[in-house]
Formats: C-alpha cells, structure tokens, sequence
C-alpha cells in the first residue's frame, strides 16, 4: 500500500512538472520567439498591409530574407518584393557602394514597420558588432528611405543606428520626407563629419522627439537641414558643442512650426555660416536663447554668414537676445530677425564700425519694432545698413551715439517718422 502511495505521488510530481514546462500557450506548437534585440536583428520591413517593397540602386552584394527563409539576391531587374501584411523582410549586405548621384533607395507602396540594426547592409555576418562606418566609398545611407511615407515605427521594436564612427554625407537625406516616423533612433557619435546628418530628418512632419545630440567635435554643415520643415518637433535637444565648425547649425530648424523652445547656444566664438537660418520660420518660437559670442564669423563662399537668418519669420518672438560684439564681420546679422511680426524692440547694437552688410535686413518687416539702438559712428561699408529698418513701426525711438550725424532717413537708415535721441548709458 506504501508503495502504491509513493509511485502515485511521484507520478503527480512528474505531470506537474510536465505541465509547468509544456503545458505552456506554445505547448504542441510553435515556440515562443525570443525576446526582440535590435542589436541582434537586422534591418527589417515588416508588413502592415499587403504591397511591395522596391529596391532602387541595389548594391551588388544586398540580399534579403523573407520570413526567415533562404537569401535572395537582388539585381536591378529583380528588385521587387512582393509582401503580405505581417511579412518580414530583413536586409544584409557586404558594404555600401552609393555615389554622390546613386544610392540604394527602399520604397513601400503600403504601411511598413521599420526596425533592427542598419549596419546589416555593410556586413551580413558582424552587424552585431559593427560600430565604424568606412570611410569609402562615401555616402555611406544616403537617402536610404528617402520619401518613404509609409515607413513607421513600431511600438516594441527599435530601429538603430550604432555607428559611432561617421563619415562624410552618411546619414545625409537618410529619412527625408519619412511622414510616418514619430520618433528618430539614437544618435551615438560624438565627433561628426561634413554633411553627416544633413538633411537626415528634413520634411518627417510626424517627428515629435529628436534623438539626444551629444557630439561636441564638429565639422563643417554636419547638422544642416537636419530637422528642417519637421513641424510636429515641439522640443529640440540639447546642443553642447562649443567649438562650432562653417554651417554646423545651418537651417537645422528651419520651418518647424511646432517648435516652442530653443538649446542653450553656449559657444562664443562663431564660424562661417555656423547659425543661418537655424530658426527661421519658427511660428511658435517664443523666446530666443541667448547668444554670448564676442567672436564672429564673415560669410564663406556662397554661403551667408553666421547669425544670418537666425530667426527670421520668427512670428511669436516678441523680445530678442543681446548682441555683445563690438567686432563685426561681413553680413554677420543680415536678416536676422527678418519678419518677426511680434518683435518691439532690438537690443542694443553696440559696434562703432560696422562691416559689408551686416546689418542688411536685420529688421526688415518687424512691423511692431518702434525701438532701436544703435551706437555706430561709421556707417561707410558696403550695404551695411541696406533696408535694415524696412516695414517697421511708423512711430518708435531711435537712440544713436551723439557723435553720429551721418545717419540717412528711410529703411536704410532711421525710419522717417521715428524720434530721433542720443544714447545715453543707463
């Protein structure tokens, strides 16, 4: 009878332990996928809906799995695959061979998720571990989704970037137009290169968080664009650089209308061209961060100089930030303010001399600005003050050095209709 106890009672321990390892929601059928590493996955579509995915430019050594199934080449005229909702498409790729004027180009013509590790395309087997980009050929992600609207993030999965190590336009372009991104990947790099993340999220409107910047070595135009027209974007991050390289920050984010605040700029000594246009067209911008550069920067080729454009268009600033330079350079605050309809005063423009239109538009079409300082007493370079006071207030007070008697009356000059008083130190 003991007996019979013992092997009933071992028997139940063996079903129990049967039902804790097997009688699970996958018992009898397929297991449970592991947990999701974005690290570990390569790039990957997966289906929303039912479409295809096109491959523009496809490099020699791209290949593709879909569902976990074989690999399959791609060629220019085998370039198409055909999805259904739910499938996984995951890329892989001995390296990047885009050109200044071909790249490879991932297209959807429905609803995609779009999730796991970039660096598959340059190496199919070391992905996991890859974080350099090469130096050659350059180019490395240009316009990779380039006009993808209907590429989207998914809830659980991450798309990554890991590459701490840039190089010249590798990012450039990589998710403009992407409309269906909410959210951009983490940007690791430190030091930057030319043109890296150029453009890189430039038109995304369904953007509301930008990844942290944390790069403080820069080179020249590596953020131009890089938010440009995002008008979801409610918050930009923090910028700590300090030492800034020709274009930097150029037009970074210009036409992003949902934007409400802007980074500290710390740095006081500028660059060519290192501010233009960062803010312009920022409607909802209200306040501007202060400028502390004593330092600044004359125009580079083509290019405008460094505060230039700053903040035109600016339409709900209504106070603008000090201008400490006593030193000028060639059209260094040309447009600057531009059109900023809410904008009542300037600050007080302390230089003497002032250098080839550097004040060219400063302040054209400010039409509620009716205070202006300014203490130049030599007004000679060229276009200096070209149309810097055109469509303001028609009332307003103009305080000058009590020297000056060369000023002129009309935009370029003092406006016609404004009082006219010497500066005195407060």
């Amino acid at each position: 009878m003991k007996n019979i106890c013992k092997i009933t009672a071992l028997l139940a321990a063996v079903l129990m332990l049967f039902c804790v390892t097997g009688c699970g929601d996958n018992a009898g059928g397929t297991p449970a996928e592991p947990p999701f590493n974005a690290q570990e996955t390569p790039l990957t579509l997966e289906a929303i809906a039912a479409g295809e995915i096109t491959l523009t430019h496809p490099w020699p050594t791209l290949k593709y799995k879909k569902n976990g199934d074989e690999l399959v080449g791609v060629t220019a005229s085998a370039n198409t695959i055909a999805v259904a909702a739910g499938d996984k498409i995951a890329f892989y790729a001995g390296g990047s061979e885009n050109t200044d004027s071909t790249y490879l180009k991932i297209e959807c013509s429905a609803d995609c998720y779009v999730y796991g590790n970039v660096m598959s395309l340059l190496s199919s087997s070391d992905f996991r571990i890859v974080e350099a980009i090469p130096n050659t050929p350059l180019y490395t992600f240009e316009g990779l989704f380039y006009g993808n609207t209907h590429i989207k993030n998914h809830a659980q999965k991450a798309l990554v970037l890991p590459a701490t190590t840039l190089t010249y336009n590798c990012y450039e372009n990589m998710f403009n137009g992407c409309t269906g991104l909410t959210s951009a990947p983490a940007l690791p790099a430190e030091t930057l290169e030319e043109w890296c993340y150029a453009s890189m999220f430039r038109g995304c409107t369904g953007l509301t968080n930008a990844p942290e910047l944390p790069a403080t070595s820069m080179w020249d135009a590596c953020y131009d664009s890089m938010f440009r027209d995002c008008t979801g974007l409610t918050i930009a991050p923090t910028l700590p650089a300090t030492d800034l390289a020709a274009g930097c920050y150029s037009n970074m984010f210009n036409g992003c209308t949902g934007l409400t605040s802007a980074p500290d700029l710390p740095a006081t000594a500028l660059a060519n061209g290192c501010y233009e246009g960062m803010f312009s067209g920022c409607t909802s911008l209200a306040s501007a961060p202060a400028l502390p550069a004593t330092t600044l920067a004359a125009s580079w080729t083509s290019w405008a100089s460094c505060y230039s454009s700053m903040f035109s268009g600016c339409t709900s600033l209504t106070s603008a930030p000090a201008l400490p330079a006593t030193t000028l350079a060639a059209s260094c605050y040309s447009g600057m303010f531009s059109g900023c309809t809410g904008l009542t005063s300037a600050p007080v423009l302390p230089a003497t001399a002032l250098a080839a239109s550097c004040y060219s538009g400063m302040f054209s079409g400010c039409t509620s600005l009716s205070s202006v300082t300014c203490l130049a007493t030599n007004i000679s370079a060229t276009d200096c003050t070209t149309s810097w006071l055109d469509g303001v207030a028609a009332t307003g007070t103009f305080k000058k050095a009590s020297s000056m008697s060369s000023w002129i009356t009309g935009a370029s000059g003092i406006p016609s209709g404004w009082e006219v008083q010497d500066y005195s130190a407060q």
